[in-house]
């Protein structure tokens, strides 16, 4: 090996560990490029053509397979049971009281602490709606 295509493999080398503390999966293809820029290094001693190559590969490579990466890499936020909750109904099992922040609402069969949204008493047996959940606490109108 000479010394250009054992650059081109430290550099490849480089993009890949690099790869591994990103998201995105964009700098494993830099270093598929600096692999295929090697391989040019094996025929041609012209740095020119190797960097040529090294861009060229890497953007096709960037831009052909960005669909494919999108598709996996960047899925929508599943909701959780917690965000599941916002906008449900439950009942008031004890007072709210904003000042003693005591508080519980039945809501699915389970118990939850909770607070009212706007500081104010309600009473037990008021029928409230989840406006956040914070916590394990839920925010109540």
């Amino acid at each position: 090996m000479e010394t250009l295509s054992i650059i081109w493999l430290i550099l490849a080398g480089v993009f890949f560990i690099a790869e591994i503390f990103t998201l995105g999966f964009f700098i494993c293809w830099l270093g598929v490029g600096a692999l295929l820029a090697m391989v040019v290094s094996f025929f041609t001693d012209s740095i020119i053509i190797q960097i040529v190559v090294f861009v060229i590969s890497s953007i096709i490579l960037i831009f052909s397979t960005k669909p494919l990466v999108k598709r996996f890499v960047d899925r929508k936020t599943i909701p959780t049971n917690k965000d599941s909750l916002i906008g449900k109904k439950g009942l008031v099992i004890h007072q709210i009281d904003p000042i003693k922040s005591k508080g519980q609402v039945k809501l699915n069969g389970e118990v939850w602490s909770a607070k009212s949204k706007d500081n104010t008493v309600i009473e037990v047996g008021k029928e409230v709606e989840v406006e956040e959940v914070i916590g394990v606490k839920l925010v109540v109108k």
